[in-house]
């Protein structure tokens, strides 16, 4: 620490206001003028508007306070970790708290700001309960929050928020350059497809018809242990390949009681039903695996479908608009199998341009995995420079 900073408990320098709920009983406390935060206001850097609006009568009946425009206000139940500045004067409900400097000419709002960006992490690690997490107030009065001058307290500010604009920027960059590096893909993907040459026929119209086997899951969950046969769930399902990490693995009597309609080999396909429905990957040489929940096993007919090139069909945009056609559920969206067998594929060409359509489609793919992985460890390593930032910040090293 250096000197001249002090470190004061919170609560000594700062109120720590709650708030609560006005009736839901009255709806007539809803149909108001004031501003009424939860932790699903807490979108951006600055709360400027709310879901909700109530009426002086609501503030008056309730637990909720107002707090004032330009303060902090944090999440200390659902939402653990957020914290906010506030763009007008706004009551808060119970999962949020106000915390307002005693004296301004001792703590800078903008200081607390960022200082409560730097020890999320603290908070989120302190909060309890089985179902919502939380912090209570004696914590929150406790924690230790580091005191410069106020001349320190600008300086650190303006080096924040300078940086971390730059830092923004770049993030938004990169994440254009992501969705620019899926939708090139995408893009490529589709022009196979629809810019078809000579020999694309149709010999069906039913996915059915070109398969050997479309086989569903068992409809419950396997026995995991640590060591064993991977069982494939949906989130082990890509775009085109397995993704194995934390995979849920399952002893040979399990294996062999979860395919006793049909054993997976390898050049078969999985397909997702739900979250995400579409998914699709093929299962590589020397892999030995299972169904897990909400899968389907599809085999081609290897004299009229190359899997690899199935696959790639069933990613495309023009497929995928199909299949979301056909989800049902009002909140987790599925697609039956009888859809599935029902899936009409379009033309297809000859088993040879399949293949060779294949390797273009496998070589485009690794360029996109190649180009997605360089940007995500850009943006970890920008997530990376603001925690160090912050803390270099609130150690006194900035």
């Amino acid at each position: 620490m250096r000197a001249g900073w002090q470190t004061k408990n919170l609560g000594d320098v700062c109120e720590v206001i709650g708030g609560g709920t006005p009736s839901k009983d009255n709806p007539a406390y809803y149909l108001g003028e004031i501003p009424w935060a939860t932790v699903r206001d807490m979108r951006q850097e600055v709360i400027t508007e709310t879901e909700c609006q109530i009426t002086k009568e609501a503030v008056k009946s309730s637990a909720t306070n107002i707090i004032p425009s330009g303060n902090v206000v944090i999440a200390t139940r659902v939402g653990l970790g957020k914290v906010c500045l506030l763009g007008q004067d706004t009551a808060i409900n119970q999962d949020l708290r106000g915390i307002i400097p005693r004296n301004p000419n001792v703590l800078l709002v903008r200081f607390l700001f960022w200082w409560f960006k730097s020890i999320a992490d603290v908070i989120v690690a302190e909060g309890t309960g089985a179902t919502v997490q939380g912090v209570k107030l004696p914590f929150v009065k406790s924690l230790p929050l580091p005191v410069p001058p106020l001349s320190e307290q600008h300086r650190i500010v303006a080096i924040l928020d300078e940086a971390f604009d730059g830092i923004a920027t770049a993030k938004a960059n990169t994440e254009k350059n992501l969705q620019n590096a899926r939708a090139l893909f995408d893009s490529h993907l589709q022009s196979v497809f629809t810019e078809r040459g000579e020999g694309w026929v149709e010999p069906a119209k039913q996915l059915s018809e070109l398969c050997e086997l479309i086989v569903d899951c068992e409809h419950k969950t396997a026995p995991i242990q640590k060591v064993g046969f991977p069982s494939i769930r949906t989130t082990n399902i890509g775009k085109g390949k397995l993704l194995l990490d934390g995979v849920n693995r399952v002893s040979q009597e399990t294996y062999d009681a979860w395919t006793r309609r049909a054993i997976p080999q390898p050049g078969d396909l999985i397909f997702a039903r739900e979250a995400p429905a579409g998914n699709v990957a093929v299962i590589p040489n020397g892999l030995k695996v299972c169904l897990g929940q909400r899968t389907v096993l599809i085999r081609s007919k290897m004299a009229v479908f190359d899997s690899d090139f199935l696959a790639s069909l069933l990613l495309t945009p023009q497929m995928q608009q199909r299949l979301v056609a056909h989800s049902k559920g009002a909140t987790v969206k599925h697609i039956n199998m009888k859809d599935i067998r029902a899936l009409d594929v379009g033309a297809i060409p000859s088993l040879d341009v399949q293949r060779v359509l294949a390797r273009i489609m496998s070589d485009v793919s690794n360029e996109r995995e190649r180009l997605e992985t360089i940007y995500q460890q850009k943006l970890t390593a920008l997530d990376n420079l603001k925690k160090s930032l912050l803390h270099q910040a609130f150690s006194g090293q900035l």
